[in-house]
C-alpha cells in the first residue's frame, strides 16, 4: 500500500490543527483568557502546518504585526521548502 493517503491524512490534519491553535489563540487573545504558547504556534507551524499557519494568520490577523514570531515563521517556512526540494532532488 502506498503511503500517500497517509501523508495527505496527517497533512490535512496537521494544517487543521494549526488553524485551530492560531484561532483559538486570537480568540484567547481578545478575551484575555489563557493563550497558546508561541513555541506551541510555531512547532505546528515546523510539523507541516505551515500553509494553514499563514491563511490564519492572515484571516484573523494573528502574530502579523510581531516580527520575532514572523521572522521565526518564515525560517521554518524556507526550511520546509530546502527540506522538501533536497528530498525531491534526492529519490
Amino acid at each position: 500500500m502506498s503511503s500517500a493517503p497517509l501523508f495527505v491524512m496527517a497533512f490535512a490534519a496537521v494544517n487543521l490543527i494549526s488553524y485551530m491553535l492560531f484561532w483559538y489563540d486570537k480568540n484567547c487573545a481578545k478575551k484575555g483568557g489563557w493563550r497558546i504558547s508561541e513555541s506551541a504556534l510555531l512547532l505546528c507551524t515546523l510539523l507541516g502546518g505551515s500553509p494553514a499557519a499563514f491563511f490564519a494568520m492572515h484571516q484573523f490577523r494573528h502574530k502579523t504585526r510581531k516580527t520575532t514570531f514572523r521572522i521565526r515563521y518564515w525560517l521554518i517556512v524556507a526550511v520546509q521548502i530546502i527540506g522538501g526540494l533536497w528530498w525531491v532532488s534526492h529519490r
